[in-house]
């Protein structure tokens, strides 16, 4: 059955070797020496994080990292990392909030990554109550003036765009900084099965998204991003590189079209999936100060 072949593919936790080779995932040689060699990798080696544990809604044992700042704030940013990454991956991002702007930094492995526990990945929609139970962990360690950001890449940006349509979200979220987002589960499945398979998807995410219900508790349609922002209520700052072929820059513009919150829109030219940020750096984070000095009380 196609549907249990895709499940298992691509969303059951296990090593996912059909990425390996990805032309849609190749970034430039400047943006792999920083992933994979940058100094911010010794950065996170030589911090005292302090290791936290939740237990979700539905059981399942989740861990987080949180760095106090070097000088006492009320400010602190929530990093959500990407598929098949884990919590340390946004140090990179962690270190810029941190050393420059002041933050405490709190990165969780999100389900079925990292420490966490779970056999599948939720691509963001059961992640997004996940992010909701930390902030509130978070504003009892940190008392009731903190204020959050949230900023995801990737999956990590889908997760914190689904969360920001939850009335549950707290107050305290103040900003939301979503880099490389996908609209939901299923379109951005489609697009890949056309692009890397060259199949419809019809009927293999019909079938996978039952598939998926059953076993991970959620459906393809069902976990989407572009219905959430609808009802958001949080400031949000779209990020996207022009060259990205992983998740098409028109799924952020179609986001931000359909966002319903105070919201902001930026692209970077020749920047591939999620690379902007170090390809881009001096333009990437002029955008995201300004942002943050819009919402962020100073």
């Amino acid at each position: 059955m196609a549907g249990v072949y895709f499940y298992n593919l691509a969303i059951e936790r296990n090593v996912k070797d059909f990425l390996v080779g990805n032309s849609d995932l190749e970034v430039s040689a400047e943006a792999m020496d920083v992933f994979t060699e940058g100094d911010w990798r010794d950065w996170v080696r030589d911090q005292e994080f302090e290791q936290m544990e939740m237990t979700s809604y539905d059981g399942l044992k989740l861990k987080g990292y949180f760095l106090k700042a070097k000088k006492p704030t009320d400010k602190t940013v929530v990093l959500a990392h990407g598929y098949l990454g884990r919590a340390t991956d946004m140090g990179l991002y962690g270190q810029y909030y941190y050393e420059n702007l002041g933050y405490n930094i709190f990165m969780p492995d999100f389900r079925g990554h990292g420490q966490s526990e779970g056999d599948y990945i939720g691509f963001g929609w059961h992640d997004r109550l996940d992010l909701i139970d930390w902030i509130h962990i978070l504003s009892t360690k940190l008392g009731p003036d903190s204020e959050y950001v949230l900023h995801g890449v990737s999956m990590g940006a889908a997760s914190v765009l689904m969360a920001s349509g939850e009335e549950e979200l707290p107050k305290s979220v103040k900003a939301i900084i979503s880099d490389s987002p996908y609209t939901s589960v299923y379109d951005m499945f489609k697009y890949q099965l056309g692009r890397m398979y060259h199949v419809p998807a019809f009927p293999v995410l019909p079938t996978t998204s039952v598939v998926t219900k059953i076993k991970a508790g959620y459906s393809l349609k069902e976990a989407s991003a572009l219905k959430q922002v609808q009802k958001a209520e949080v400031p949000i700052l779209y990020i996207h590189g022009n060259a990205d072929t992983f998740v098409p820059t028109s799924m952020a513009e179609k986001l931000y079209k359909n966002t319903s919150s105070e919201k902001d829109f930026i692209t970077f030219d020749n920047a591939g999936h999620g690379e902007a940020f170090v390809t881009k750096k001096d333009k990437y984070v002029d955008k995201l100060n300004s942002f943050l000095d819009k919402y962020i009380n100073q």
